[in-house]
């Protein structure tokens, strides 16, 4: 028998990089089935007006510092009351050859990818225990299991967080806080702009993967691959022998990102990460 799916009303979700792409279309969603929903952005200015649009709550964070994650936590939990969920969706990606990745790229993305989820993880999961209940939803990406050359410190920093929520999974066990971590493919986002694609892989639209989200929240599971097929695919590739792995990545294009990807139209997205005051860790 399927357990009755949870009901979103009333609940307070929290969203890191709630003001552009996945992050707006899972605060839209949550928002249409009845939740209270409070993003964070470095931009407050722009998080504002985002939120105005779709009926969210705005505040300014910058993920990769514990301190201003824990006041986003407290104000969110004044202005709104007991955070629920909270979804840790704040990532960037800077796609150059990695010997090639400046020094401050490289902490960059780290910072915001990994240690923005740790710091998310580390202050809901208190309160969270000592209530008995709530759940942690991990945005990481299919790259979080398989390495992709171009972005090899974005792979990283998401191969990272799944070593991360596998220990803090098995802590939590008894507790009542849930954890959950969503693995999509590409979406059409500003962060995938001109980067080339793989053979058969589409581009799925932020919708599909903030339904995805809404579904984990809903139904929680460990682990939600987007699409579902790429579950099994993945768990197989790591049957195979290296060299077959290898060619399999050749056939799949997986190895021409560098060659494929037009970097002029990445450029916008990639100033704008890169410049601390603008919409960064927590875009």
């Amino acid at each position: 028998m399927f357990r009755r799916a949870r009901d979103l009303r009333g609940k307070v979700v929290a969203i890191t990089g709630g003001s552009r792409g996945i992050g707006r279309a899972t605060a839209e969603q949550f928002i249409a089935a009845g939740a209270k929903v409070a993003i964070g952005a470095r931009n407050h200015d722009f998080a504002l007006k985002v939120a105005a649009e779709i009926n969210a709550h705005a505040y300014p964070l910058d993920v990769t510092d514990p301190a201003s994650v824990r006041t986003f936590w407290q104000r969110v939990e004044t202005d709104l009351g007991e955070i629920d969920i909270l979804v840790n969706n704040a990532g960037e990606m800077i796609v150059s050859r990695f010997e090639n990745e400046s020094d401050e790229d490289t902490a960059h993305q780290v910072g915001v990818n990994f240690m923005g989820t740790l710091n998310g993880m580390k202050t809901a999961i208190g309160p969270m225990r000592a209530r008995g209940h709530g759940h942690i939803i991990n945005m990481v990406s299919a790259v979080g299991m398989i390495g992709l050359p171009g972005c090899a410190t974005y792979s990283a920093a998401k191969h990272a967080v799944v070593g991360l929520s596998e220990g803090v999974r098995a802590e939590l066990r008894g507790s009542g806080v849930g954890l959950s971590i969503v693995l999509p493919i590409p979406a059409q986002t500003e962060l995938t702009s001109g980067v080339g694609k793989g053979r058969f892989v589409p581009l799925l639209s932020p919708g599909d993967i903030a339904g995805a989200v809404l579904r984990t929240a809903r139904r929680p599971v460990y682990n939600r691959y987007v699409p579902g097929w790429t579950n099994p695919v993945t768990r197989s590739l790591f049957l195979l022998p290296q060299p077959w792995r290898d060619a399999m990545g050749r056939f799949l294009k997986a190895d021409q990102l560098l060659r494929t990807t037009d970097f002029q139209a990445r450029t916008g997205y990639e100033t704008r990460v890169k410049v601390p005051t603008a919409e960064g860790a927590g875009a």
